[in-house]
């Protein structure tokens, strides 16, 4: 139907107010599992090192006949272990004008910018963490990440091969043939650090393999004790895992390589720092106001047997 001749309409009228919601939306994830589970320490120096140390096997001729002499054998010597820390930032800059003029969602441009920008940041650190990154000392500095420390309770594909290193862990591992996630490997990678004195319980996982996760006999039933009144709720998640040498918490991470999956025990991990994370105002060159945020930090593996990992899987 037409409209009536003369009918005054939005699209001729001028000085209408927009309609603007006062709220920002945004999706992104923020949560960061890893460094939300593991310690934190202090760092005095780039080169941030500890000890580890070990028991000696099992001695199964240990029988003396009376009276023996004592014999006396040197203790093998702790393990000097170390990592480097990085230095992570991020910046923001904001125009006097901007931060002048009246805006939706926010009062302060710089405010907002800078919450949003220390969420990057500790996304980044989530990423580099878990990545397969090498230690290095040159400079700029790298700390290593996760899958870089662990070589001896790992499952791994054809043609991939464990980092090879004695105190510094400055190899990445190499990357084998993928292939799907499958319960053998999970328990495979448990009995390994069971062996070794490991007993991690948690386990690290990308959306994708924490779906197949979820199919595996292991996982803890769900029990619920319903009122007859309401409806029951159907549970299509595994959150659980009872393995033969204990019960592991199951976790979603976002920000890991989706080919790995890591069994870790957060007390024998943690985050150290140099210099925790802080925010400078940098010097004016002009109408506009600077940030710095940074924090110069690694990745404390305690002792690397206390985990565990599975390597090289499929991803769709």
């Amino acid at each position: 139907m037409a409209k009536l001749t003369g009918t005054y309409v939005t699209t001729e009228a001028k000085g209408i107010r927009e309609d603007l919601t006062d709220m920002i939306y945004q999706i992104s994830p923020t949560k960061t599992p890893f460094l939300s589970m593991i310690g934190r320490t202090k760092a005095s120096n780039t080169l941030h090192e500890w000890q580890e140390d070990a028991l000696a096997t099992p001695d199964l001729n240990n029988n003396r006949p009376e009276g023996n002499e004592a014999a006396f054998t040197s203790p093998a010597p702790t393990v000097r272990l170390g990592n480097y820390v990085q230095i992570s930032d991020k910046t923001a800059i904001v125009s006097g004008t901007l931060e002048a003029v009246d805006k939706a969602g926010r009062k302060s441009e710089m405010s907002k910018q800078l919450a949003k920008r220390s969420a990057e940041l500790k996304r980044d650190m989530e990423a580099i963490a878990l990545s397969n990154q090498p230690a290095s000392g040159s400079d700029p500095r790298k700390t290593a990440g996760l899958p870089a420390w662990l070589k001896t309770n790992d499952v791994f594909g054809a043609g991939g091969a464990s980092p090879v290193y004695t105190t510094l862990p400055n190899a990445a591992r190499t990357d084998g043939t993928q292939a799907p996630f499958t319960e053998a490997m999970l328990k495979s990678a448990i009995s390994l650090g069971w062996d070794e004195g490991a007993e991690p319980n948690v386990i690290l996982a990308g959306s994708f393999n924490k779906s197949a996760f979820s199919a595996f006999l292991g996982i803890a039933d769900q029990v619920y004790n319903l009122n007859a009144a309401k409806p029951g709720t159907i549970v299509a998640s595994a959150d659980v895992y009872v393995s033969n040498f204990g019960t592991l918490r199951v976790v979603p991470s976002r920000f890991q390589r989706a080919r790995d999956v890591f069994l870790i025990d957060p007390e024998y991990m943690s985050i150290m720092y140099l210099r925790p994370f802080s925010t400078k105002p940098l010097a004016k060159t002009g109408d506009a106001e600077k940030r710095l945020i940074n924090v110069e930090w690694g990745l404390k593996v305690h002792t690397e047997k206390a985990h565990a990992a599975v390597y090289d899987l499929t991803t769709a």
